[in-house]
Protein backbone atom coordinates (compact mmCIF):
# COMPACT_ATOMS: atom_id res chain seq x y z
CA UNK A 1 0.00 0.00 0.00
CA UNK A 2 2.71 2.25 -0.77
CA UNK A 3 1.18 4.19 -2.92
CA UNK A 4 -1.77 4.96 -0.97
CA UNK A 5 0.42 6.25 2.02
CA UNK A 6 2.11 8.79 -0.42
CA UNK A 7 -1.55 9.54 -2.38
CA UNK A 8 -2.25 10.70 1.46
CA UNK A 9 1.12 12.30 2.30
CA UNK A 10 0.31 14.21 -0.89
CA UNK A 11 -2.78 14.97 -0.29
CA UNK A 12 -1.89 16.93 3.14
CA UNK A 13 0.68 18.65 1.47
CA UNK A 14 -1.51 19.90 -0.93
CA UNK A 15 -4.71 20.88 1.76
CA UNK A 16 -1.83 22.82 3.71
CA UNK A 17 -0.85 24.86 0.71
CA UNK A 18 -5.05 25.57 0.38
CA UNK A 19 -4.96 26.86 4.00
CA UNK A 20 -2.27 29.43 3.69
CA UNK A 21 -3.54 32.88 3.49
CA UNK A 22 -3.80 34.23 -0.11
CA UNK A 23 -1.97 37.59 0.76
CA UNK A 24 1.14 34.71 1.34
CA UNK A 25 1.60 34.36 -2.23
CA UNK A 26 -0.52 36.38 -4.30
CA UNK A 27 -0.59 40.27 -4.28
CA UNK A 28 -3.62 42.21 -3.04
CA UNK A 29 -5.59 43.85 -5.52
CA UNK A 30 -4.00 47.50 -6.57
CA UNK A 31 -6.35 50.18 -5.85
CA UNK A 32 -4.23 53.71 -7.09
CA UNK A 33 -6.21 56.38 -8.52
CA UNK A 34 -4.51 55.90 -11.71
CA UNK A 35 -4.76 52.69 -13.93
CA UNK A 36 -1.13 52.64 -14.58
CA UNK A 37 2.47 54.30 -13.66
CA UNK A 38 5.50 54.00 -15.29
CA UNK A 39 9.07 53.26 -15.32
CA UNK A 40 11.01 55.35 -18.28
CA UNK A 41 14.67 55.24 -19.03
CA UNK A 42 17.31 57.37 -20.68
CA UNK A 43 21.20 58.24 -21.31
CA UNK A 44 22.62 61.32 -22.15
CA UNK A 45 23.53 62.46 -25.19
CA UNK A 46 25.75 59.75 -27.14
CA UNK A 47 26.69 57.54 -24.32
CA UNK A 48 24.12 54.92 -25.28
CA UNK A 49 22.78 52.16 -23.37
CA UNK A 50 21.17 48.69 -24.01
CA UNK A 51 19.04 47.56 -21.15
CA UNK A 52 18.94 43.91 -20.76
CA UNK A 53 16.56 43.71 -17.85
CA UNK A 54 14.32 45.88 -14.98
CA UNK A 55 12.94 44.78 -12.31
CA UNK A 56 10.25 45.95 -9.73
CA UNK A 57 9.92 45.03 -6.61
CA UNK A 58 6.24 47.07 -5.29
CA UNK A 59 5.43 47.91 -1.74
CA UNK A 60 3.59 44.25 -1.01
CA UNK A 61 7.25 43.16 -1.70
CA UNK A 62 6.45 40.69 -4.45
CA UNK A 63 8.46 41.47 -7.27
CA UNK A 64 7.83 41.61 -11.43
CA UNK A 65 10.70 40.88 -13.64
CA UNK A 66 12.02 41.98 -17.26
CA UNK A 67 8.74 44.93 -16.77
CA UNK A 68 11.31 46.74 -19.51
CA UNK A 69 14.72 46.73 -21.07
CA UNK A 70 15.81 47.62 -25.09
CA UNK A 71 17.52 50.87 -25.89
CA UNK A 72 17.39 53.80 -23.69
CA UNK A 73 16.30 56.80 -25.42
CA UNK A 74 18.68 59.10 -26.11
CA UNK A 75 20.00 61.93 -28.44
CA UNK A 76 22.76 61.70 -30.86
CA UNK A 77 22.99 64.78 -33.01
CA UNK A 78 25.61 64.81 -35.83
CA UNK A 79 28.37 66.97 -35.81
CA UNK A 80 28.71 66.80 -31.82
CA UNK A 81 26.42 69.15 -31.95
CA UNK A 82 24.98 67.54 -28.54
CA UNK A 83 26.18 67.52 -25.01
CA UNK A 84 26.29 64.42 -22.92
CA UNK A 85 27.85 66.31 -19.85
CA UNK A 86 25.91 66.27 -16.83
CA UNK A 87 21.89 65.91 -16.68
CA UNK A 88 19.37 67.81 -18.71
CA UNK A 89 18.15 70.50 -16.83
CA UNK A 90 13.93 69.98 -18.20
CA UNK A 91 14.27 65.84 -17.19
CA UNK A 92 11.75 64.10 -19.51
CA UNK A 93 10.30 60.54 -19.07
CA UNK A 94 12.31 58.48 -21.84
CA UNK A 95 11.60 55.60 -22.74
CA UNK A 96 8.42 54.46 -20.71
CA UNK A 97 6.83 50.99 -20.22
CA UNK A 98 3.33 50.93 -18.01
CA UNK A 99 3.39 48.73 -15.00
CA UNK A 100 -0.07 47.60 -15.27
CA UNK A 101 -1.40 45.74 -12.23
CA UNK A 102 1.18 46.49 -10.48
CA UNK A 103 1.48 48.02 -7.20
CA UNK A 104 4.01 51.62 -6.38
CA UNK A 105 7.07 50.87 -5.95
CA UNK A 106 9.84 49.89 -3.09
CA UNK A 107 12.98 48.91 -5.47
CA UNK A 108 13.73 49.02 -9.50
CA UNK A 109 16.66 47.05 -10.16
CA UNK A 110 18.24 47.67 -13.55
CA UNK A 111 20.63 45.47 -15.41
CA UNK A 112 22.39 47.66 -18.47
CA UNK A 113 25.31 48.02 -21.04
CA UNK A 114 26.72 51.02 -21.31
CA UNK A 115 27.95 50.87 -24.67
CA UNK A 116 30.30 54.00 -25.34
CA UNK A 117 32.89 51.88 -22.44
CA UNK A 118 31.72 48.98 -23.16
CA UNK A 119 30.84 47.84 -19.85
CA UNK A 120 28.00 46.14 -17.68
CA UNK A 121 26.76 46.98 -15.13
CA UNK A 122 23.67 46.42 -12.90
CA UNK A 123 21.78 48.00 -9.70
CA UNK A 124 19.29 48.37 -7.17
CA UNK A 125 17.26 52.01 -6.45
CA UNK A 126 15.58 51.81 -3.21
CA UNK A 127 12.36 53.98 -3.53
CA UNK A 128 11.62 55.89 -0.55
CA UNK A 129 8.16 55.78 1.24
CA UNK A 130 8.09 59.83 0.48
CA UNK A 131 7.89 59.26 -3.58
CA UNK A 132 5.31 56.34 -3.16
CA UNK A 133 3.36 59.54 -1.17
CA UNK A 134 3.74 61.93 -3.57
CA UNK A 135 2.84 59.54 -6.93
CA UNK A 136 -0.65 59.00 -4.91
CA UNK A 137 -0.93 63.16 -4.27
CA UNK A 138 -2.74 65.30 -6.73
CA UNK A 139 -0.98 68.17 -8.21
CA UNK A 140 -2.41 70.90 -10.00
CA UNK A 141 -0.13 71.57 -13.52
CA UNK A 142 0.27 73.40 -16.63
CA UNK A 143 0.75 71.84 -19.57
CA UNK A 144 2.38 74.29 -22.37
CA UNK A 145 1.71 72.24 -25.09
CA UNK A 146 -2.22 72.91 -24.90
CA UNK A 147 -1.87 75.49 -22.41
CA UNK A 148 -4.30 74.33 -20.04
CA UNK A 149 -4.32 73.48 -16.34
CA UNK A 150 -4.93 70.08 -15.12
CA UNK A 151 -4.85 68.07 -11.98
CA UNK A 152 -2.17 64.88 -12.62
CA UNK A 153 0.46 62.82 -10.72
CA UNK A 154 3.65 62.64 -10.61
CA UNK A 155 3.04 58.42 -12.10
CA UNK A 156 6.49 58.00 -13.87
CA UNK A 157 9.68 57.02 -12.86
CA UNK A 158 12.44 58.22 -15.19
CA UNK A 159 16.20 56.33 -14.52
CA UNK A 160 19.16 58.01 -16.42
CA UNK A 161 21.90 55.48 -17.08
CA UNK A 162 25.13 56.79 -17.62
CA UNK A 163 29.13 55.83 -17.85
CA UNK A 164 31.04 54.71 -14.58
CA UNK A 165 27.42 53.10 -13.85
CA UNK A 166 26.30 55.74 -12.56
CA UNK A 167 22.17 55.77 -12.10
CA UNK A 168 19.98 58.45 -11.30
CA UNK A 169 16.05 58.24 -10.61
CA UNK A 170 13.46 61.47 -10.74
CA UNK A 171 9.68 61.53 -10.22
CA UNK A 172 7.85 63.26 -12.83
CA UNK A 173 4.40 63.96 -14.34
CA UNK A 174 3.38 64.47 -17.99
CA UNK A 175 2.96 68.11 -16.74
CA UNK A 176 4.70 68.00 -13.76
CA UNK A 177 8.22 68.80 -12.98
CA UNK A 178 10.81 66.14 -12.20
CA UNK A 179 11.91 66.11 -8.54
CA UNK A 180 15.17 63.95 -7.71
CA UNK A 181 14.65 60.33 -5.92
CA UNK A 182 17.83 59.42 -5.71
CA UNK A 183 21.69 58.92 -7.31
CA UNK A 184 23.08 55.48 -7.32
CA UNK A 185 26.14 53.74 -8.18
CA UNK A 186 25.93 50.74 -9.82
CA UNK A 187 28.40 47.71 -9.88
CA UNK A 188 30.51 46.04 -12.90
CA UNK A 189 29.16 42.97 -13.61
CA UNK A 190 31.58 40.38 -13.06
CA UNK A 191 30.06 38.14 -15.79
CA UNK A 192 30.09 40.68 -18.54
CA UNK A 193 27.05 41.28 -21.00
CA UNK A 194 24.25 38.55 -20.73
CA UNK A 195 25.17 37.17 -17.54
CA UNK A 196 28.14 35.45 -19.37
CA UNK A 197 26.25 33.87 -22.12
CA UNK A 198 27.44 35.68 -25.04
CA UNK A 199 30.89 35.23 -25.20
CA UNK A 200 31.62 38.72 -23.97
CA UNK A 201 29.60 40.27 -27.04
CA UNK A 202 28.02 43.50 -26.13
CA UNK A 203 24.92 44.54 -27.63
CA UNK A 204 26.65 46.47 -30.74
CA UNK A 205 29.37 49.07 -30.83
CA UNK A 206 28.13 52.58 -30.15
CA UNK A 207 26.58 54.57 -33.41
CA UNK A 208 28.40 56.10 -35.76
CA UNK A 209 27.29 59.81 -34.21
CA UNK A 210 28.11 58.30 -31.40
CA UNK A 211 31.64 56.94 -31.63
CA UNK A 212 32.48 60.82 -33.73
CA UNK A 213 32.01 61.94 -30.73
CA UNK A 214 33.67 59.44 -27.92
CA UNK A 215 36.52 59.57 -30.67
CA UNK A 216 36.44 63.27 -30.26
CA UNK A 217 35.97 64.33 -27.36
CA UNK A 218 36.35 61.24 -25.12
CA UNK A 219 33.51 60.07 -22.07
CA UNK A 220 33.09 62.82 -19.44
CA UNK A 221 33.42 60.57 -16.76
CA UNK A 222 32.52 62.26 -13.30
CA UNK A 223 29.53 64.58 -14.80
CA UNK A 224 26.81 62.63 -14.01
Amino acid sequence: MIWRSTLIMLLAAIAACSQQPASEYMPAPVSLPFERWYVGMFAPDYMEVWVEQIDVTDRQGFTYYNVHGGVAAINTPPENRGDPSGWPERIGAGKTMPMINIDLPAEVSVKWQSLAEPQAYEVEIAIPEWVRTEMLTDRQAFCVFDGKNVRQHRDIISIGLAPGGVAKAWLIGPCLPAVEITRAQGKVRESGPYNGESNGEFYRPPSPNAQHYIDTHGIPFGSW
